[in-house]
């Protein structure tokens, strides 16, 4: 390389080139002719300056000497380093960094013992009026707790963990392999402390080491009014114990509601079916009917036809982080007799002929209602 620029033109790059650039075409370049993927004599050679020349250029000093027209090899011995493709690496990490973008061997450092722990699950049945209005409920649950013996750090009373022997603290081993690109690091969680670091020689004779016992606690749970089936209370902080005296999970607690035997629940609305006897819809009554609030007096209009619906204002469930409450719906079922005896027989058709309801539909055939009041009979 008698011209110093030579560097440049080595690579393919303009003296301008960013690092990148220049790193780019030398993984390239490298790429094609490196001994083990090119053995001719001439790339060989060819590999050897192409090292050299991103040696130089790769080092801001060394680049900086370029560019003022001289050779930083010439000082150093150019000859003995283009002699070494390798040479003007540093270390081996300079040659992984140079081809992969990074080193090869950044520490991690060691996993700490202590670890969150998970997050639990209980059910707990409802009945529509806990539902609606809320409820407390004392609940057993049985979770991983801290272990009392060894307050969490898994050590027999009077004993400490100590420094792995295998890693030496470190939490991870390193190992060096040889490769086509060079020497190149890498690093492997240590199996022997599991990669904490240390190592307990003397367990906890309670938790065996994990810091943590199963064991049953009771907790108490307010239930807000409004629930409904399937949703979730948070209980924060009431779940597993983690390994290594962690700190807990959460405890969720999901609602199942129970199937009411007269409501039937839409949202914050409820509904029910009212039968009543046909007399009683004509003429009109008053009806006792079961709320979640207790027994209320229902008016029945005279006339009242089956498929009404009696809206109660108020009369359902409560809404969810709210003191408003939904509303009761009333579906009236009016019930005709199936059967009638002679004397129900004879004032029914009286009072059918008072309302003109005994009409003809044809000469010689039966009326309306002789119709209907067969089928009463099951005639």
């Amino acid at each position: 390389m008698a011209d110093p620029r030579d560097y440049y033109a080595t690579l393919g790059v303009r003296a301008d080139a960013t690092n990148e650039e220049i790193k780019r075409a030398y993984r390239k370049l490298a790429r094609e002719l490196h001994p083990d993927v090119n053995p001719e004599p001439a790339a060989q050679e060819r590999f050897k300056d192409v090292t050299t020349a991103y040696e130089v250029l790769s080092d801001p000093d060394k680049r900086r000497v370029v560019d003022l027209g001289g050779d930083p090899l010439s000082a150093a011995g150019g000859a003995g380093a283009a002699s070494n493709p390798f040479a003007g690496f540093g270390a081996f990490g300079d040659v992984f960094e140079a081809f992969f973008g990074g080193g090869g061997g950044t520490a991690r450092g060691p996993r700490s013992r202590s670890r969150p722990g998970g997050d639990s699950l209980l059910r707990v049945e409802l009945t529509l009026a806990e539902a609606a209005f809320g409820a407390r409920r004392e609940l057993t649950v049985e979770t991983a707790v801290l272990c009392q013996t060894c307050h969490g750090d898994g050590c027999q009373p009077g004993t400490t963990a100590r420094s792995c022997g295998v890693c030496h603290g470190a939490g991870e081993i390193q190992s060096v392999q040889r490769s086509f690109l060079g020497q190149v690091m890498t690093t492997r969680p240590c199996s022997a402390c599991g990669a904490t670091g240390q190592q307990i020689s003397a367990p906890c004779p309670t938790c065996g080491g994990d810091g943590r016992v199963r064991a049953r606690r009771t907790v108490t749970v307010d239930v807000p009014a409004g629930v409904e089936d399937g949703m979730r209370i948070r209980l924060s902080g009431q779940g597993e114990v983690g390994p290594g005296g962690g700190p807990p999970g959460d405890l969720y607690v999901e609602i199942a509601e129970l199937p009411d035997e007269t409501f039937t629940r839409d949202g914050a609305d409820l509904h029910c079916t009212l039968i009543l006897p046909m007399t009683a819809a004509a003429l009109g009554t008053q009806v006792p009917l079961p709320t979640l609030d207790g027994e209320q007096k229902v008016d029945i209009r005279a006339g009242t036809q089956s498929g009404a619906v009696l809206t109660l204002r108020g009369r359902g469930v409560a809404r969810l982080r709210s003191t408003a409450r939904g509303d009761l719906h009333v579906h009236v079922e009016v019930r005709t007799p199936t059967r009638l005896d002679e004397a129900q027989d004879r004032l029914l058709r009286e009072f059918a002929a008072l309302r003109n309801e005994e009409v003809s539909v044809a000469g010689s055939r039966p009326g309306l209602f002789s119709k209907m009041r067969d089928a009463f009979a099951g005639r």
